[in-house]
């Protein structure tokens, strides 16, 4: 649009551009997706979303997206026939997966009693995260979006530093504080289901599936260690 002002005025045109009269001030500014949770802001967000007016399957639902490191639609889709219980593996089919693989979960003792509490929960529904109104259904999408919301606006409004964050923020944490403690790349793209990409896709097919379930118990032994201790809202 811009061009197309100049262009007139350059062969005469009296014509005024009305960007011109937009101030730098009003335009909108793009957060960059870099968001990542410190080990702190985990046990905050653990402690306030005890406090918000939810129930004990979206707590545990948000807490699934940490401690699994899934993507937000892979989980509130998920279905009971995919939960392994007796080998601690969830598979998620290709049909559902964003590059049309199928993904292996491995998990946690955490997540394996997060898991067996959200049986109870569903009711018989087909679905791990039923929606409230019709367990035929599975959790809206947007529910993820708005307990999290909630929890940090909580924190904020207490005085604590628990900055903005959505439900892709969780993947970008679990991936960053575990390279930060030093785990291989390839087993943490593994578990986040992302492509390698080149000669390196041509050549590695390996899966790390050992290396990737020592890691996700590992990571929710972090996560505990993390969440017990309290913090006291500032005055």
């Amino acid at each position: 649009m811009m061009l197309v002002f100049r262009w007139a005025i350059e062969r005469g045109q009296k014509v005024e551009n009305p960007a011109d009269l937009v101030r730098p001030s009003t335009i909108a500014k793009f957060e960059p997706r870099d968001r990542a949770l410190t080990p702190e802001e985990i046990g905050l967000m653990y402690q306030y979303m005890e406090r918000i007016g939810t129930t004990p399957s979206i707590r545990a639902a948000a807490k699934l997206l940490l401690l699994t490191m899934v993507r937000k639609s892979e989980l509130t889709n998920a279905t009971w026939s995919e939960i392994n219980f007796i080998d601690a593996l969830w598979t998620i089919p290709k049909e559902r997966m964003k590059r049309r693989n199928s993904h292996l979960v491995f998990l946690s003792r955490q997540v394996l009693e997060i898991f067996t509490a959200l049986k109870t929960f569903a009711g018989g529904s087909e679905y791990v995260l039923p929606s409230r109104y019709d367990s035929d259904l599975p959790m809206s999408s947007a529910t993820l979006n708005q307990v999290l919301t909630l929890t940090y606006r909580l924190a904020q409004k207490e005085g604590q530093s628990l900055g903005k964050f959505g439900p892709h923020d969780l993947r970008r944490t679990a991936s960053t504080l575990l390279h930060e403690a030093g785990y291989n790349t390839d087993w943490i793209e593994k578990c986040l289901a992302h492509e390698q990409k080149g000669v390196r896709a041509v050549y590695n097919k390996a899966e790390y599936r050992d290396q990737r379930r020592a890691m996700l118990q590992d990571w929710a032994d972090m996560i505990d260690e993390w969440t017990i201790r309290k913090i006291r809202p500032k005055d």
